[in-house]
């Protein structure tokens, strides 16, 4: 990985075979960085992604292998237990271009990762909501 900080914004250089998720986990402590938004493009050759199943409060994931492209990568970074918290979503294309999307575990880069991260002044927390099952962002 390899980044430069212009203002209050990151331009990062993911390399091949290095992993999204704990790559911007990796920075955002490194850089103190508490609260930003993610965007990005690239090519992935593994990718976990899933969806939150409301009805039993459950994360469903499925894991994809062979060239991909990265159409969006985008989210934001918040804390949770004075932890970074990444809250990531993707879309995906195939090599037929057919697309599918949906919320980010993990992905291995295969050519290059291009991300930008946008950081904002202040901090957001998260908690979980035991009624809706997922960790919500808390304004404290």
């Amino acid at each position: 990985m390899d980044y430069r900080k212009f203002g209050n914004k990151y331009v990062v250089r993911l390399e091949k075979g290095e992993e999204i998720v704990s790559s911007l986990k990796e920075l955002s402590r490194k850089e103190k960085i508490s609260l930003g938004r993610i965007s990005g493009i690239g090519a992935v050759g593994e990718v976990e992604i899933g969806y939150f199943e409301t009805k039993i409060k459950e994360y469903h994931s499925k894991v994809l292998k062979g060239d991909m492209e990265i159409l969006n990568l985008n989210g934001n970074i918040s804390e949770m237990n004075n932890e970074v918290y990444l809250h990531l979503h993707i879309t995906i294309a195939d090599d037929n271009l057919n697309a599918v999307g949906g919320h980010l575990n993990s992905a291995i880069i295969s050519a290059t990762g291009e991300i930008v991260i946008d950081v904002i002044e202040g901090k957001v927390d998260r908690e979980l909501d035991e009624d809706i099952g997922l960790n919500l962002i808390l304004f404290t």
